[in-house]
């Protein structure tokens, strides 16, 4: 007896939103030295508060 899957279609999959973000993080950061990395990864995580915070 063979089952049939039936593919749902997901809303959100995290798992390729994840690794869109870490790609695009990859690309951004890509000639940084470790100063100017760890600025941009200052500015943004003060975004993603910023945003994390004002949808609560």
């Amino acid at each position: 007896m063979k089952s049939k899957i039936k593919e749902k279609q997901k809303e959100f999959d995290a798992v390729q939103t994840f690794r869109e973000i870490k790609e695009k993080i990859s690309v951004d950061i890509m000639d940084m030295d470790v100063k100017q990395i760890k600025a941009y990864l200052k500015k943004n995580s003060l975004k993603l508060k910023h945003t994390f915070d004002s949808s609560i």
